[in-house]
């Protein structure tokens, strides 16, 4: 990053920085002393005019509370079995909610699910993949670029692996309520959550809150900032298809 430098001291100019993360927190100040040079000890910055910097970690979270009330509510309950039917009652649904863009994984993640059906793990008569998609930044080009490259692979691996009535991949490029959501969290059996990178990611976090029975299964990317908190995910390495 070339302007690396002003980005630093422009973080400086606040007496607190927060990071999701510890580690990133120490990735800051070890950063602002190799490539500024200001003196640092710990999570303390010191700079010239005297003025001290802190940096520190306070990972975001969700309400958990909320959420789970949410579930066991009768209307988002009766919803996840309509979601369940209206899928054709298939014996395992994965589900990955995203933004779409390009830190998230979704392409990847699509490839190894198609992989699994074409190596005969998974048939598309037994599961499906749900994909939520909603709507990022779509007057930059990039993201134009990416929804068309997903909009290609899902029918490609929907063409090449679904049949009639039963596609592999159902893909939503919609925003949703949060009842919406909650229901489709309760009707997932897999939640699937495979960013490159993230600071810490709440879908993660709302599956498990949504799981009233204890039950589900959540793969995570061991790149989002919820690996640290979530240390019973299956752990995946999103760069890493075969995996």
């Amino acid at each position: 990053l070339p302007w690396r430098r002003q980005i630093l001291e422009g973080l400086l100019g606040a007496d607190l920085v927060g990071f999701q993360l510890p580690g990133a927190a120490q990735n800051f100040v070890r950063l602002v002393r190799q490539r500024v040079g200001h003196k640092t000890h710990r999570d303390l910055v010191y700079l010239p005019d005297g003025r001290m910097v802190k940096a520190a970690a306070f990972p975001i979270s969700i309400d958990t509370d909320g959420f789970a009330e949410l579930a066991g509510s009768e209307p988002v309950m009766k919803r996840a079995a309509e979601i369940r039917a209206e899928l054709g009652h298939p014996e395992r649904i994965f589900l990955g909610i995203d933004r779409l863009d390009y830190t998230k994984g979704i392409y990847p993640r699509l490839r190894a699910f198609a992989e699994l059906i074409r190596d005969g793990h998974i048939d598309v008569e037994d599961a499906v993949f749900v994909q939520v998609a909603t709507p990022s930044r779509e007057r930059v080009e990039q993201y134009q670029l990416l929804r068309d490259e997903i909009d290609r692979l899902v029918g490609h691996i929907n063409g090449d692996l679904g049949r009639i009535g039963r596609p592999a991949i159902a893909y939503l490029h919609s925003s949703y309520p949060r009842e919406e959501m909650a229901a489709l969290y309760l009707a997932a059996d897999i939640m699937v959550v495979t960013p490159f990178r993230d600071g810490m990611n709440l879908v993660a976090k709302e599956y498990v809150a949504c799981r009233l029975d204890e039950d589900g299964a959540l793969v995570l990317s061991e790149f989002a900032g919820a690996a640290e908190e979530l240390r019973q995910a299956w752990m995946v390495n999103p760069y890493d298809i075969d995996g």
